[in-house]
């Protein structure tokens, strides 16, 4: 209880003996499975925006916001006024799945901001009240619609703590989904990055499906992540999404979005979908949608709505006060911008994070999207090379441009992954024009008829009722996939396979300490728990956002200092650890 000590130090007086009785108290009788609290030692008693009150009288810029929950931040003025009118009214709080005026409200606000493709035939399911029984319902949907039983799933991916989202997640203890690679620049499982790593990986998937002897039968469906948030702020190239889409689509699998922490801004767009044009089949919503209260639910499309009567239910489904801190939460949201604007700051934050802490020896990579960014703590002593796209000179950290190894490509613009065409440098056409033949072009949304029935084998169309029975493959056209190849592109001769240095967790959580110690939150994710991540509301203001900065770029400095002159074995704080991993919300 180092860091605790070392706070009370700061703290006299009354409020600091209550601020340390309530935490002995906590430790003494709560689970050994909390996370939070053992790496965040503090007391919150009152909340407003961005700006934390502990019990000891200490103030904290929070950038964890409840792991993303709190799009508008604590207690924003039309989320009290939302809650207080229902309060005020007499309605009921607890209507299990009951129709209200309040509950008609949230669809209605929903349905309005949902992608083009899906708002017109969307259905609703309102789940117990957690991202993680959401999961749950979407899994259940898609076997029931299909008749199948298996799951695609991506390494490195956090669906939730309950059996079958564990299933599904980068950490499951056994195999019960197939694994696939989810494409990233730092630790590329290729050893490539950029385009090319992500074209590996969209042709390792493409195998596995197509091949008769791979072992996977043709599955219930596919869910990942736009961006995975704990596993390490990895935002996924909007193309590897379309060609994702596209795979799907073409054999008949539901695809299956996880925007439990990406929804409602958060990436620059309402959804993180919006950015590639894709439309899922089935969208798992929680979090923010609830407005800082428990609400879960999926969306998918009508003819997916097969389940009988009480097939998913929950107790606390119909929970009034959050529906209407929901209503009020997306509605703000999309009446003033804040998507578009947490796009535009979050690009100047990284390029800002870059340019201070970015040639630091324990920096690995800048990344994210939106207001979801994550700084990757390495090993400065480590061996390796900082991966493609990750802090080469040449290349620029975050992954904005790559080498030319057969492809050509642009940066999206937000900091992120953007659209990037093989074949341009080939064809003359402007480097990033995306074309796959009759595929749309970059940024319009990929729509599918999955009314439609097949017929001789056309790509794109897709009914449940008419698709591929008893596990066998759908008809497919390899020659129409949206990545090209052009001469040269996949030379292992001479492309040039570097290895990142090793992930630092014990740096991060050094981090995160200096951190709390300046009066600011931050959260530990990634594989080794060795990315600090930063998930600040919507509503952040410049000023706001100046301090995040500030502190967090002063504690990164302190603990680079600190590695450097004590190492490993003498770095301060290295004997008490309080945070054993990520959080798991």
């Amino acid at each position: 209880m180092a860091v605790t000590e070392s706070l009370a130090e700061e703290a006299h007086g009354p409020a600091g003996a209550v601020h340390e009785g309530i935490l002995r108290r906590q430790s003494a009788r709560e689970s050994s499975a909390r996370t939070y609290a053992r790496a965040l030692p503090i007391v919150p008693v009152r909340a407003r925006g961005l700006t934390i009150e502990g019990a000891d009288g200490r103030r904290y810029l929070d950038c964890l916001s409840g792991a993303g929950t709190l799009a508008l931040g604590h207690n924003h003025p039309v989320v009290l006024a939302a809650v207080r009118q229902v309060l005020d009214s007499g309605a009921p709080l607890s209507v299990l799945d009951l129709a209200t005026p309040v509950k008609d409200a949230f669809i209605t606000e929903l349905f309005r901001t949902l992608p083009p493709g899906l708002a017109g035939r969307a259905r609703v399911q309102f789940c117990g009240p957690a991202g993680t029984d959401a999961v749950e319902a979407a899994l259940k949907l898609v076997r029931t619609a299909t008749g199948r039983s298996g799951v695609l799933a991506f390494t490195g991916a956090y669906h939730g703590m309950t059996a079958g989202a564990l299933a599904v997640s980068g950490g499951a203890p056994e195999v019960q989904a197939a694994r696939l690679p989810y494409p990233q620049d730092y630790r590329c499982p290729f050893g490539v990055g950029g385009p090319h790593g992500a074209e590996l990986a969209a042709r390792w998937t493409e195998s596995l499906l197509d091949d008769p002897k791979s072992g996977v039968p043709l599955p219930a469906g596919m869910i990942l992540e736009p961006v995975q948030g704990e596993g390490g702020v990895l935002p996924a190239p909007d193309d590897w999404l379309r060609r994702m889409r596209r795979l799907t689509a073409d054999r008949a699998i539901p695809l299956i979005a996880d925007e439990v922490q990406t929804g409602v801004g958060r990436t620059g767009a309402f959804w993180a979908v919006d950015h590639s044009g894709i439309t899922p089949d089935v969208m798992v919503l929680s979090k923010a949608i609830g407005g800082s209260l428990p609400l879960a639910v999926i969306v998918y499309r009508d003819d997916l709505d097969v389940w009988q009567p009480g097939a998913h239910a929950g107790t606390f489904r119909g929970n009034q006060l959050a529906m209407a801190a929901g209503t009020a939460t997306l509605a703000y949201v999309r009446e003033n911008g804040l998507a578009e604007r947490a796009g535009r700051l979050g690009t100047r934050m990284m390029e800002q994070l870059r340019a201070d802490i970015g040639g630091l020896a324990c920096v690995g990579e800048v990344r994210g999207r939106g207001l979801m960014i994550g700084v990757e703590l390495v090993d400065p002593e480590g061996a390796g090379e900082p991966a493609f796209g990750a802090g080469s000179a040449a290349v620029g950290r975050g992954g904005a441009e790559f080498l030319d190894h057969g492809f050509a490509a642009r940066p999206s613009g937000d900091g992120s992954h953007g659209a990037y065409d093989p074949s341009a440098a080939a064809s003359g056409r402007e480097p990033g024009a995306y074309d796959s033949g009759s595929g749309p072009s970059s940024g319009e949304r990929v729509a599918y008829d999955s009314g439609a029935v097949p017929s001789g084998g056309e790509r794109g169309a897709y009914a449940f009722g008419a698709g591929p029975s008893g596990g066998e493959r759908g008809a497919h056209d390899p020659g129409a996939a949206s990545f090209e190849m052009r001469p040269g592109a996949y030379d292992f001769d001479t492309m040039p396979v570097r290895t990142p240095r090793p992930a630092a967790p014990r740096l991060a959580a050094a981090v995160q300490r200096e951190c709390l110690r300046r009066g600011l939150i931050v959260e530990l994710g990634g594989r080794h728990s060795a990315v600090v991540r930063l998930l600040p509301p919507l509503t952040i203001s410049d000023e706001q956002t100046a301090a995040v900065l500030d502190r967090l770029a002063d504690a990164v400095a302190a603990v680079a200092r600190d590695e450097e002159s004590h190492g490993p074995q003498g770095a301060r704080g290295h004997d008490s650890d309080p945070c054993p991993g990520p959080g798991t919300d």
